[in-house]
């Protein structure tokens, strides 16, 4: 019995042009500029006034118990208030809150000063009044990591205040995603 010959296409062998580089500094951020991310805003209160930063490094952890986790830098002037503080705020942003995202990413000044519109939640934590969507955070553990901390908190409640296109980063800027 013979069995019919498949119809593949020939192999071809593309040579590996690939070029291994040790990472460095230039090459970590030449990487990772290409890797699109999510913007929040980070905010909480240890007690001395509003801390807030921008953040592309929240990541979902765990359904069961739900964890998230972010990274502060500890050169970050809000770090001595994430460092202490038993809550945070995760304040997502629409695509169209650019300028939201490059206050709370600009050194030097009051990001809780106008045109930043903000309140305080019943529990106390600052929150930002023209996010779309907010968690609200217990604080679980933070790791020293480099030169920064992870930061891992318990989620605690949600608000949906609308439905909204997501604000990324990429490629040194911000961007909406174009669904393929």
């Amino acid at each position: 019995m013979s069995v019919p010959a498949l119809n593949r296409p020939a192999l071809s062998v593309v040579p590996d042009r690939s070029v291994e580089r040790t990472v460095d500094a230039d090459v970590y951020r030449s990487v990772f500029r290409r890797h699109a991310a999510g913007v929040v805003v980070i905010t909480a209160d240890a007690g001395h006034g509003p801390v807030g930063f921008t953040a592309t490094s929240l990541v979902s952890i765990s359904l069961l118990p739900p964890l998230v986790s972010f990274a502060i830098a500890t050169s970050a002037s809000s770090w001595p208030a994430v460092s202490t503080a038993s809550s945070v705020v995760i304040n997502f942003l629409s695509a169209d809150q650019h300028a939201i995202a490059g206050r709370f990413a600009t050194s030097g000044i009051d990001r809780f000063a106008e045109p930043t519109r903000w309140s305080r939640l019943a529990t106390g934590e600052p929150v930002l009044d023209d996010a779309p969507s907010f968690l609200r955070a217990q604080i679980a553990h933070r790791f020293a990591v480099g030169d920064h901390y992870l930061v891992v908190a318990r989620l605690a409640t949600h608000t949906e205040r609308r439905e909204h296109e997501s604000l990324l980063y990429h490629d040194g800027r911000y961007a909406k995603a174009h669904h393929v």
